[in-house]
């Protein structure tokens, strides 16, 4: 597995695994140094080289070029740009190496003595490129004693093909229309387009995000591994601290845990706290680009999880259900905003057309763009990611349990796995970006 999980890298980055190798190889010593210190002050000080070496490499590799373009401008001065390719996956690697160590410093995980186990841990081909953050704490015995039983592989499989079909069937149809209409000046944008786009995307990220998550859980459950849940309808949220509980677990519980609580947490002076909390997120949203479009959307984030503690989070609980999940799809749509624009400028300039006060009267016909296609994908995507047929299904699942009516159940659910499994995999083949381009509405 770690020699099909390197050649996996390999091919989509020749040159980048033998950076993965050498982080790797770094993190594998620091674990054994941190061990074999006898001293708390020395285990510290390999603890901290550790924290230093791997967020040098993610600086230098990740956030180069962000550092000396915005040290031009803000010193007039001329330094050149080292346009350092950005390896794939370097962000979640780096932070798998990273939680290692300050577990085995911690004792919270046991050090790893073989090599090839570590770096599987680290190189995992699931969940490499695009997460989940898996904690080295939660599979450590799974590397060392694992089994895979045919119940696993057919979960596997099941969750695969649900991971998938979500993004072929939905994020990429939705996402066409974005990448689309992003290529065309925002001056010829409506209101109703500006917000067609942002519904899209909004769609778009999440199913693109918890597709790859369902995907490394299936493929890692066929090995026997078991990962963490990484997302649980977070658009079900009725607070931003709600929405954070279940979007990209992985990665809040990573900043939560060796960040926020180091920082000192909760239990420290109020405006510390509030302080932490920005610190967090102005990171988290460094953490996903280098771009002050990111940090800002992290900023968002953290501005109104501080709000919501102020006191805005007790005026949001005593409003009606649905008006609690309006408010938190408004903040989140708004902080998607910046997200996906390219400058700054367009993110503002689409929020004012959005709200109204930047619309063009001579911009493009929303109707052409609302085909009955994309409606139907919309409205599935919608109720997908409300939570409620998973839901019913489940509840479904353990009433009929123990009666005949489990098999039309189980029935159903393989007929509905078929007909994904054949879009999806007819929609690679022909390599249409849109599953459904040979369909007529």
């Amino acid at each position: 597995m770690l020699a099909v999980s390197l050649i996996f890298y390999a091919w989509g980055e020749p040159y980048a695994v033998l950076l993965m190798i050498f982080s790797i190889t770094i993190n594998y010593m620091f674990g054994l140094l941190v061990v074999k210190s006898t001293q708390p002050v020395l285990q510290k000080t390999v603890l901290i080289l550790s924290v230093i070496a791997n967020l040098g490499i993610l600086i230098v590799f990740k956030y180069s070029s962000f550092i000396i373009i915005n040290l031009n401008t803000l010193l007039s001065t001329n330094l050149p740009d080292p346009q350092i390719p950005l390896p794939i996956g370097i962000s979640f690697f780096t932070f798998q190496a990273m939680s290692y160590v300050i577990d085995v410093y911690r004792k919270d995980g046991n050090v790893q003595k073989n090599y090839f186990s570590l770096a599987l841990y680290i190189s995992f081909f699931p969940q490499l490129i695009a997460g989940p953050i898996v904690r080295y704490k939660d599979i450590d015995k799974q590397i060392r004693n694992r089994s895979v039983n045919y119940r696993q592989m057919v979960s596997g499989i099941q969750r695969f093909l649900i991971g998938l079909s979500k993004k072929v069937l939905i994020s990429n149809v939705v996402g066409e229309l974005v990448d689309n209409l992003f290529i065309v000046s925002m001056d010829y944008w409506t209101t109703g387009i500006s917000w067609l786009v942002i519904i899209c995307y909004t769609l778009q990220i999440y199913f693109d995000f918890s597709a790859y998550s369902d995907m490394a859980i299936g493929l890692g459950r066929m090995f026997g591994f078991e990962f963490l849940e990484n997302f649980n309808y977070p658009y079900n949220a009725t607070s931003i601290r709600d929405f954070w509980r279940k979007w990209h677990i992985s990665l809040s519980t990573w900043f939560r845990d060796y960040l926020y609580i180091p920082l000192g947490g909760s239990r420290c002076a109020t405006w510390r706290i509030y302080l932490n909390q920005l610190i967090v997120f102005f990171l988290c949203g460094l953490w996903h680009g280098s771009s002050w479009n990111f940090v800002i959307w992290g900023l968002i984030h953290g501005l109104f999880l501080v709000l919501e503690r102020i006191g805005l989070g007790n005026f949001v609980n005593k409003l009606w259900k649905p008006l609690q999940h309006v408010y938190t799809l408004l903040i989140v749509m708004i902080g998607w905003v910046f997200f996906r624009a390219e400058t700054l400028s367009s993110a503002t300039q689409m929020l004012t057309i959005m709200f109204g006060s930047g619309a063009k009267l001579s911009g493009y016909n929303l109707s052409q763009y609302i085909t009955p296609l994309l409606l139907i994908v919309i409205i599935i995507g919608v109720i997908i990611s409300s939570g409620y047929p998973t839901k019913i299904l489940g509840n479904l699942e353990n009433k009929y349990k123990h009666t005949k009516n489990m098999h039309i159940i189980a029935c159903f659910k393989i007929a509905c796995l078929t007909i994904l499994m054949i879009l999806s995999f007819s929609s690679i083949a022909s390599g249409a970006y849109n599953p459904f381009i040979y369909f007529r509405f």
